[in-house]
């Protein structure tokens, strides 16, 4: 946690253009949140001391190879390192929209996802009801079904019989039927969040809700508890906007 108590919030990009502005706006708006918004060679490059002094990470990458170590410029760090560590602390993890489809072939990344065999086709501007398949859980408790607009994916569903827990499921011919799940990998809370395209769903008010409480969900076993010494990085590139 932060010194002021609010979690300290890692949002990690690269691979995909975004909707800066209004993206920034997003995690402006989920309240009591410190939130440090940066590139993935950023991420990378941080020590691990560093890149452990946030409660969770949340990932917004589609990133498509490796990731590796070696044969990279200097300013990439080391991508295949930073993300063989998570899961070695209690980080939580929060992998958004297109990042469960990064990294098809790291092993890593399929168990922090869930899926395997992760190939895809997307469609734009679609218009999906959310079901919620599971009213008892933190992140979806009390919550009522709804629609709202957002790119979709054609791929492979998360599963049980994985270690996954199943929160939200849509009923659309292009989409997968599970968009919203939680596991575990390694020490890390993980939650799995297939909506969040660009500003029509990020202003949606249950999309904001299913994202605040999916990011202190994953914080939940550091909330409230002394971390150590572990301090953030002086300074972040101009990569990291």
């Amino acid at each position: 946690m932060s010194g002021d108590g609010s979690i300290r919030l890692a949002v990690v990009t690269g691979g995909h253009s975004y909707d800066v502005v209004n993206f920034h706006k997003l995690f402006r708006a989920l309240g009591d949140l410190d939130v440090y918004i940066q590139h993935m060679d950023d991420f990378a490059s941080t020590s691990e001391e560093g890149r452990d002094a946030y409660d969770v990470v949340v990932f917004y990458i589609m990133l498509m190879d490796g990731p590796k170590d070696e044969g990279l410029p200097w300013y990439c760090g080391k991508p295949r390192t930073a993300l063989e560590h998570l899961g070695a602390t209690e980080q939580g993890i929060l992998v958004l929209h297109h990042a469960i489809l990064a990294y098809p072939q790291c092993g890593v990344w399929n168990d922090i996802v869930g899926i395997n065999g992760r190939k895809f086709s997307f469609h734009i501007g679609q218009s999906i009801h959310v079901d919620v398949a599971n009213t008892g859980h933190p992140i979806t408790k009390d919550l009522q079904g709804w629609d709202m607009g957002d790119e979709i994916y054609t791929m492979n569903d998360a599963s049980p019989a994985s270690g996954s827990e199943i929160l939200l499921s849509v009923n659309h011919p292009k989409s997968m039927k599970h968009i919203a799940w939680t596991r575990q990998h390694g020490k890390s809370r993980v939650f799995n969040f297939q909506s969040g395209h660009d500003n029509t769903t990020w202003v949606d008010a249950n999309f904001r809700q299913v994202l605040s409480r999916g990011i202190a969900w994953c914080a939940g076993p550091r909330r409230g508890r002394p971390r150590g010494p572990g301090r953030l990085p002086p300074g972040l590139s101009s990569r990291g906007a």
